[in-house]
């Protein structure tokens, strides 16, 4: 499969490749649209707009107070916050100083946070004092010296600020107490960095600028060492396959999945800064009322999201009463789009919801469908610009179409390596630079790839490989169903069989009336052996429903 068939579709004005070589740093890309667009509105939170200018201003400030602190160009800084205006600001102000950025999730736990800060060598953090407590029991542990903490209405003005703040903190009772000593203030820092001027870095396309850890679902989690080159490239990729469909400089983008998060990062941090749009952001995607507030206030024209997000979205009553006339784009990440939620979103919104795919090794975008009529349900698209795919056998051989084999990648956007981990590096990464994804898939004449399942999450039923996912795609059809996650349990007759976990949309769905349903979908190996049912399935914090901990919960189960 050397040819590129999906070349053809890219004649609608979308390039084969893309020009990363044209900047040196993620920087220089960043500071010219900053400059571009300096007038136009880049972030709004509660209320309160900032624009590209106002952010540039402010990073400046704080890239000038993180030198002064004794930061130097390739030391780390973890940022821990949500969706609130300082992560763009802070973000922005690392690559401004030379910094590594190190995207931590707010809601680890203690035990999590020191894995991430001692493994990444982490120097400094800007974290949301929600979870400073935290990370006070493990600080001395680090050698994070640099410690600057921030409330969620710091930036929103002096009265609306103060009110947020209250209610965070004294209402909801959402701020532990904690003792940090020798913290800073996010305003203070930038009213000390007033003070000096931010020096010059070198910067060069293969410098590493984020650490990017993995989930840590399958071992311990490991940090993807993302370059400028990698993360140029993979905006600009982005950038070129939405350009035809949204107007550069006129358009709102709702950002409800975090930006520490690496799909939202490129897309909505890194993307729609380039083309100049407004991010609305939004703090917690699982808040459904604040996204439907939002769609009914702002004209949104694009919506990355999670199948998830999208199912919960179409179950809410005041949602499909939003205004979607201004809706361009929609895009599914992060786990498969189910194809009734699909359907479900195209005639509740009028707009398609093209699935992409990507993985944190490759910063992260790899495939995405068009974002019209010509989107595949089922599959995860073609290829973006200047990337390759290929599928491959058992043995590392290259399968031809419609085969079903490992998928693996190629193009500037694959990361560099595992930060410390060369053996791990080894695993997934050949000398040629191809990513091997560890997702098992099918590539069609036509250039479009279908993902048939993780590797690990097959089951293996009396020899028959059985993929959850499409097993999940047929119990999802059926209108009684809100969410399903299917994994493999043992069974001393065929090694396994197959097991769902499924939340009611309508209370009346009995497991017979789930088993029928099954026998008329699915041949006999693929049918669901036993049913659970459930108030809610565990979800990662953006959302993904975690078959791990089904798993897990089942193993538990055996060794009682």
């Amino acid at each position: 499969m050397s040819n590129k068939p999906w070349l053809e579709i890219y004649a609608s004005g979308i390039p084969a490749n893309v020009d990363y070589e044209k900047y040196d740093s993620l920087h220089q890309l960043l500071k010219e649209s900053f400059d571009k667009y300096r007038d136009n509105v880049a972030y709004t939170f509660m209320g309160k707009e900032m624009t590209f200018h106002e952010i540039e201003v402010s990073a400046t400030y704080f890239a000038a107070y993180l030198q002064s602190r004794g930061l130097v160009p390739g030391d780390k800084i973890a940022i821990v916050l949500p969706n609130i205006l300082q992560y763009p600001i802070a973000a922005y102000a690392a690559f401004k100083a030379g910094l590594v950025l190190v995207n931590t999730n707010p809601l680890y736990t203690a035990r999590e946070m020191k894995h991430q800060f001692v493994d990444s060598d982490a120097k400094a953090i800007v974290i949301l004092e929600n979870f400073a407590a935290e990370f006070e029991k493990i600080a001395a542990e680090t050698d994070i010296s640099v410690v600057i903490t921030t409330k969620i209405g710091e930036l929103l003005g002096t009265f609306k600020g103060m009110l947020v703040n209250f209610g965070v903190k004294y209402i909801k009772r959402m701020v532990p107490n904690y003792d940090l000593v020798n913290s800073v203030s996010f305003s203070e820092a930038l009213t000390q960095g007033k003070k000096f001027k931010v020096r010059d870095v070198e910067r060069n396309p293969d410098d590493v600028i984020i650490l990017q850890y993995t989930g840590g679902t399958t071992g311990v989690s490991k940090g993807a060492m993302l370059t400028n080159r990698n993360m140029i490239a993979n905006g600009l990729q982005v950038k070129e396959i939405m350009n035809p469909y949204l107007e550069a400089g006129n358009e709102n983008a709702l950002c409800a999945l975090p930006l520490y998060h690496i799909f939202a990062f490129t897309v909505n941090f890194l993307t729609i800064s380039a083309l100049g749009m407004k991010n609305i952001l939004i703090p917690n995607a699982r808040d459904i009322n604040s996204l439907v507030k939002a769609f009914k206030k702002e004209k949104i024209s694009l919506f990355p999201g999670l199948n998830t997000l999208f199912n919960a979205l179409l179950n809410n009553e005041k949602f499909k009463e939003c205004d979607f006339s201004t809706l361009k784009v929609t895009v599914g990440g992060g786990m498969a789009v189910q194809k009734s939620v699909a359907i479900e979103w195209k005639k509740v919104t009028g707009c398609v919801l093209s699935e992409g795919y990507g993985l944190t090794e490759a910063s992260p975008v790899v495939t995405v469908n068009p974002f019209n009529d010509d989107a595949r349900l089922g599959t995860i698209g073609i290829p973006i610009p200047s990337t390759d795919v290929r599928i491959l056998g058992e043995n590392g051989e290259i399968l031809g179409y419609n085969q079903i084999g490992e998928l693996a990648t190629k193009g500037p956007q694959v990361m560099k390596g595992y930060y410390k981990r060369p053996d791990e590096t080894e695993k997934v990464l050949d000398h040629e630079g191809w990513l091997k994804t560890g997702d098992m898939a099918i590539m069609e004449p036509d250039g479009f790839v279908q993902i048939v399942d993780r590797k690990k999450d097959m089951i293996l039923v009396s020899g028959f490989n059985v993929y959850p996912n499409e097993v999940e795609d047929v119990i999802a059809m059926h209108p009684k169903v809100l969410e399903v996650a299917a994994i493999g349990v043992p069974d001393e007759h065929s090694s396994e069989v197959v097991k769902i976990f499924v939340v009611k949309k309508e209370k009346s769905l009995t497991e017979k009336e789930l088993k029928t349903y099954a026998r008329e979908y699915l041949t006999g190996y693929k049918r669901p052996k036993y049913i659970e049912f459930r108030s809610e399935l565990p979800k990662s914090n953006v959302g993904k429903i975690l078959r791990k901990e089904l798993r897990d919960e089942e193993n538990a189960k055996d060794n009682k």
